[in-house]
């Protein structure tokens, strides 16, 4: 069973997810750890893609997208919307609203929550879900 970390962020919207997702990426890079991050949509993982480089003034995460069914490349922290990414990674950051089928696949998974009340919900819906298949979970206040 994966062990699955819920940050509640004090912030609402999605760039405060977004940049959290970040952030976390790069200390997890710099720890050593590979990363994928899953976005809901080509959109999103795009403007992940592009805030990768900008997030922070001096920060450096390397990264590639990954294109559906394409092969997936060997940098340290990936990014797409593929829900049926087939990667090796230690952490999923997911950025959709739903669980992707994916998530089996990792040993950690990281669900960043708003402090929104339609993000709240969502989350909800994937903390109960994630507590029904067995997963060990937690909870961060950030």
């Amino acid at each position: 069973m994966a062990r699955i970390d819920f940050y509640v962020l004090s912030q609402s919207g999605e760039q405060a997810r977004q940049r959290f997702a970040c952030r976390l990426a790069e200390k997890a890079y710099k720890l050593e750890h590979t990363v994928h991050i899953h976005a809901g949509d080509e959109a999103t993982a795009s403007r992940m893609d592009e805030l990768l480089w900008t997030f922070r003034d001096g920060s450096f995460v390397p990264h590639n997208m990954v294109v559906a069914g394409g092969e997936v490349p060997d940098a340290p922290v990936t990014v797409g919307c593929d829900p049926g990414f087939a990667g090796s990674r230690d952490l999923l950051i997911n950025l959709d609203d739903a669980i992707p089928a994916c998530a089996g696949a990792f040993p950690r998974i990281a669900e960043l929550v708003t402090s929104d009340e339609d993000s709240r919900q969502k989350s909800r819906r994937r903390f109960v879900a994630y507590r029904d298949e067995g997963h060990e979970l937690e909870t961060h206040n950030v």
